[in-house]
């Protein structure tokens, strides 16, 4: 059902030191930030020549991570995403098997402009799963 590893997600302070630092340091490529409000937080996303890593930002006082980051000040990886076929097929089968799909059920347009899901990270080993329509 699952596909490649399409980023693993990594929570930040801030956007602007960690970015530089991919960019910088490690001499990645990294994208400009897009604000998504629909998710609550700002995306950077660096290149790798196997997969991607999305650096998030928080975007305003209601945002998701800011209890991540309220715990972990100084950031680290919030949620790893999978790509998917067919999303509905894939949240069908994950239901039947007991995975709890966070939010609504209903899947949102992610930062790639393709419509993401999130799974409860206590269904899959203590990690927060994104699964994007491919």
């Amino acid at each position: 059902m699952i596909g490649r590893l399409n980023h693993v997600a990594i929570a930040v302070p801030d956007l602007a030191a960690a970015s530089a630092l991919y960019r910088d340091t490690l001499g990645a490529t990294v994208s400009a930030p897009v604000d998504l409000p629909e998710h609550g937080v700002t995306t950077v996303f660096v290149d790798l020549p196997n997969t991607k890593i999305e650096l998030l930002a928080e975007l305003g006082a209601a945002s998701p991570i800011a209890s991540f980051l309220e715990r972990n000040p100084g950031g680290g990886i919030h949620h790893v995403c999978y790509e998917v076929e067919d999303l509905e097929a894939a949240r069908a089968r994950l239901q039947e098997h007991g995975a709890r799909v966070l939010g609504d059920g209903r899947p949102k347009i992610g930062a790639h402009g393709k419509p993401v899901l999130f799974l409860h990270p206590k269904d899959f080993c203590g990690t927060l799963v994104e699964l994007e329509q491919i």
